[in-house]
């Protein structure tokens, strides 16, 4: 029996609450050459691009292709040796991931990230099995909130975009997931609802989160 809907899960703020250490990386990052960015600044044009889309525009498009990746790999170690010994599943997610394989509901990680932090977060928390199909920063040329991530994850787990569940933290997370025509469950780890609200359901983590709520609040026609 086919299940009712895929679940494509971003990866930073869903999987894991990672965006600290993200933040603090780009900071010292940042200052390392010589930009000061606002907590303003980082949400609305860092938080869910690719790499390539905000280092480009951090230098102001004045990037060769060899000095994007050595700034980007410069950042992600830079994120991985600070984040090393804190990283946690979100609370309640390895519990509603468990739940969700039982069901015969297909996983999938979509995200702008690059492989060795899906690796490294993976690893880390141990989540690796339950997750088959995953789609990094490799697979696509238009970061979010263009939902190229999202049609291409949709398509690679067989389903059709209206019938997957997009998990998102960002708001152009949540745009891309809404403009690829997926429902949308927002977790809570970055912002509020109300910054949120082409989601169609909101969840400050995963604890008591269950199927029946989902398809109730997202998939009920």
């Amino acid at each position: 029996m086919t299940a009712p809907f895929a679940a494509l899960f971003d990866m930073d703020g869903v999987i894991v609450d990672s965006n600290p250490y993200h933040k603090l990386a780009l900071i010292r990052f940042c200052e390392q050459h010589g930009y000061h960015l606002t907590d303003d600044e980082l949400r609305t044009k860092i938080y869910g691009r690719t790499n390539k889309e905000w280092i480009t525009n951090l230098f102001n498009g004045q990037v060769t292709p060899a000095q994007l990746r050595q700034y980007a790999d410069e950042k992600e170690a830079l994120y991985r040796e600070l984040y090393d010994h804190e990283v946690r599943p979100v609370p309640g997610l390895p519990a509603f991931l468990e739940d969700l394989a039982q069901r015969g509901i297909p996983c999938a990680i979509a995200t702008s990230a690059p492989r060795a932090n899906v690796d490294f977060t993976l690893a880390k928390t141990g989540l690796a099995r339950y997750f088959p199909v995953i789609l990094d920063e490799s697979f696509v040329d238009h970061g979010k909130p263009n939902p190229e991530i999202y049609l291409k994850t949709a398509a690679a787990v067989g389903y059709a975009p209206a019938r997957c569940l997009v998990l998102e933290d960002s708001i152009a997370g949540v745009q891309a997931g809404h403009a690829a025509g997926a429902k949308v469950l927002a977790i809570g780890t970055t912002h509020s609802a109300a910054e949120l609200p082409l989601a169609n359901l909101y969840a400050v983590d995963f604890r008591g989160l269950t199927v029946e709520q989902i398809l109730a609040g997202a998939f009920a026609s």
